[in-house]
């Protein structure tokens, strides 16, 4: 079996559930979104030495999958998914922010993304994060459905709270030379 069907897909694609739409319809754009933001935590997790933050960006790509699944699912399919974005995630990310806004100087100026490779590559995936909350607002604003999925904006905007967070600590925990402090 291939995943080239040698006729042309005419410009449409198909939702989980079997709707076709076309490619730039609002929700190809944001779970396209989502599946762009998890190749860049990729790429972060792949260039980052500090295991904890690797485990960090490894959950939030998890997670992409889910939130994918649900952007791409039609609104009123959505309850027959197996999971979908909890409080509970939310949750979870807030947790990471607390513990890492307990670092000394980390919240007294912002930065310049490119201190470290890792960094910079978690400061693309934040942007990332941040496109693709926007493109999930304007899918669900058009949907009408932004009550619905309350958790679902909040975990998306969290994400890039985290990553800036992530960025941070990264920059703090360097010396002068660009290793990890033990």
């Amino acid at each position: 079996m291939s995943i080239v069907t040698r006729n042309g897909d005419g410009g449409q694609t198909r939702l989980i559930f079997g709707e076709r739409v076309s490619k730039s319809h609002l929700q190809v754009e944001a779970y396209g979104a989502q599946d762009e933001l998890n190749a860049f935590l990729g790429l972060a997790r792949a260039s980052c030495p500090d295991e904890r933050t690797r485990a960090t960006l490894e959950a939030l790509q998890r997670n992409t999958f889910i939130i994918g699944a649900e952007l791409a699912s039609p609104v009123h399919e959505r309850h027959k998914l197996k999971t979908r974005v909890s409080a509970a995630m939310t949750d979870d990310l807030d947790e990471i922010v607390a513990d890492i806004e307990t670092i000394p100087g980390l919240l007294g100026d912002w930065a310049l993304p490119g201190a470290t490779a890792d960094g910079a590559a978690i400061d693309c995936a934040r942007v990332i994060a941040r496109r693709s909350e926007r493109a999930a607002i304007r899918q669900l604003e058009d949907e009408d459905s932004l009550e619905q999925n309350a958790d679902l904006l909040r975990y998306l905007n969290r994400v890039s709270d985290v990553l800036w967070l992530l960025g941070r600590r990264l920059e703090i925990e360097r010396g002068a030379n660009g290793a990890l402090r033990p």
